[in-house]
């Protein structure tokens, strides 16, 4: 069983910058796409972004392009999320995935979740 754990949520003030932490249990977690998702209070879940295995390849939502960067370092079994320029309707919980096979753009392709973590951007 995968286990994913994120970190570094918090309220930050618009135009403000965090940076968020998921670290997984076992080393498979380095075989496979991860990636975040958010929802927002009364919203679906939405992709936000992913990257490839080996961190070569990265995809993004347009709403988040250019502004937030996603990284992984295998040797920690960690993924990053680093969140520039935050905008209030960047409020949401964000959660950390990993994809059931070579592709994470949307829910049903996710395997493992965690548990998220609340991200606030005051205006």
């Amino acid at each position: 069983q995968v286990q994913l754990v994120e970190s570094g949520g918090g309220l930050v003030q618009a135009g403000g910058s965090l940076r968020l932490s998921c670290a997984a249990s076992v080393r498979t977690f380095t075989w496979y796409p991860v990636g975040w998702f958010r929802q927002a209070p009364g919203k679906e879940r939405e992709f936000v972004a992913a990257i490839s295995s080996n961190g070569g390849s990265t995809n993004y939502a347009d709403s988040v392009k250019g502004r937030f960067t996603i990284s992984r370092d295998n040797a920690k079994n960690t993924m990053y999320l680093e969140m520039n320029s935050l905008k209030p309707e960047d409020t949401a919980v964000y959660y950390c995935a990993r994809a059931r096979s070579s592709r994470l753009l949307s829910l049903v392709d996710v395997a493992y979740w965690g548990q998220g973590t609340q991200v606030t951007v005051s205006s």
